[in-house]
């Protein structure tokens, strides 16, 4: 099917249920617009997928992308979908796809073979976070000198993550999940993942200290990052021990879904204890595919249908609730404010500290015959981390004003979108020289 038909049934099945929400009745109302975001957003993913897969670019991209394009629909004094920005029943659909999104990568590390590499994946994300976050800083408070300080912190901090999960989908796609240099990339990006969102802990506590009167001492600092070491720590070493006996527990057990179920609750848990923390759900959710490992769960496995795994059993509910954040999100860019010549060099501004920033990534590697700027390419993306990290910032308030307004916003999402693209292609070609 070629691209003009897609566009063509897009348009088609948007229309439909604009009808079938003009025509609901008042206590019919909400009910009808959460069905018709369900409607529009699921098939703007399945459909934005599906065409960014066809110009060889990962499905993440196209959601991104037609969410944008939903979004924006009022340039065209089409007013149906403005809800979506603000509806929360949505909103929360959406962290949920965060959440299987994070749980989904953990699932696919394996921790005995990210050890191996494990020097220097933590120096490749060190360096993948300093530098990001000084770079960031710089092109923040030379487009806007105006802004307040965090503003230059905050966008410095949302540079620093790399995409986990975008990476991971392009080195499993090429074949090339289990090389070295995919190894350091996946343990960096992680660790890098981690350290960003200490610095976005820090980050908000400083802004909500600030709009308290009181200032964030170093002792605070201190303890968040106590805190998030600590939590993955213990994470590991007791979730461990303790999964296996629950699944012990599971395994004699005659209820059926077990297996599902079982999974589910470390991984809610875990992110439940994260949040009580002070860390981010998607911290939790990482660590408990961490800890999940085949042989905890192999006798419950083969009394499930099919002997399916825990990943085959996550599939199909992340493959519903995942594309739904990043359609979100994409919805909430305001192509309004690229009418400014501003923003747009912002965004390129933004977008090239990005992918120089993580360039020195490589640096970091002690092993030898390994591709140093295989390493940098693979920490390029930002994709969903960037994302989240973004939407924390817009909800944030200093002096009364969001702390990301809207051309920060945008430029952001474009820097986020360009990173995403570019990495694929780059990945490939330099992994097919490996």
């Amino acid at each position: 099917m070629n691209l003009k038909k897609y566009i063509l049934q897009f348009i088609i099945l948007l229309v439909i249920p604009s009808f079938a929400l003009a025509s609901g009745g008042d206590s019919q109302e909400a009910m009808n617009q959460l069905f018709l975001g369900l409607i529009s957003v699921i098939l703007a993913a399945k459909l934005g997928g599906e065409v960014a897969i066809r110009f060889g670019q990962p499905a993440v991209l196209g959601e991104l992308l037609f969410g944008v394009l939903l979004g924006n629909l009022t340039l065209f004094n089409i007013h149906t979908f403005t809800f979506l920005k603000e509806d929360q029943t949505l909103a929360t659909l959406s962290e949920l796809g965060v959440i299987f999104l994070l749980f989904q990568v953990g699932l696919e590390t394996n921790i005995k073979e990210m050890k191996t590499v494990g020097v220097s994946a933590f120096l490749a994300a060190v360096l993948g976070v300093i530098v990001p976050f000084v770079l960031g800083f710089l092109g923040s408070h030379w487009q806007m000198p105006e802004a307040n300080y965090f503003v230059h912190i905050f966008v410095g901090a949302t540079l620093t993550a790399t995409s986990v999960g975008i990476t991971a989908r392009v080195l499993k796609d090429i074949g090339k999940i289990k090389t070295k240099e995919s190894q350091i990339i996946l343990g960096a990006a992680v660790i890098d993942d981690v350290l960003g969102l200490i610095v976005l802990a820090v980050v908000v506590g400083m802004i909500e200290a600030s709009s308290t009167g009181t200032a964030i001492q170093i002792s605070d600092i201190l303890v968040i990052a106590g805190k998030a070491f600590g939590f993955l720590l213990l994470a590991i070493v007791f979730g461990q021990l303790i999964s296996k006996k629950v699944f012990i527990i599971a395994n004699n057990m005659r209820v059926k879904g077990l297996l599902l179920s079982t999974s589910l609750f470390f991984c809610f848990l875990l992110s439940y204890l994260a949040a009580k923390s002070g860390l981010a759900p998607i911290v939790g959710a990482f660590t408990a595919g961490l800890i999940l490992d085949p042989v905890q769960y192999k006798d419950l496995m083969e009394q499930s249908e099919e002997g399916s795994t825990i990943e085959h059993l996550i599939e199909p509910i992340a493959g519903l609730l995942v594309p739904i954040f990043f359609v979100i999100m994409g919805a909430s860019v305001d192509l309004s404010v690229f009418s400014d010549t501003s923003t747009l060099a912002y965004a390129g501004i933004l977008t090239v500290a990005a992918i120089i920033g993580k360039q020195v990534c490589g640096l970091g590697v002690i092993e030898k015959g390994v591709s140093k700027s295989a390493i940098g390419f693979g920490m390029i993306p930002r994709g969903e981390v960037g994302l989240i990290f973004i939407g924390i910032g817009s909800k944030l308030l200093i002096d009364g004003a969001p702390v990301v307004d809207a051309k920060t916003f945008g430029a952001v999402v474009i820097m986020v979108i360009v990173t995403t693209m570019i990495t694929p292609p780059l990945i490939k070609w330099k992994f097919s020289k490996i």
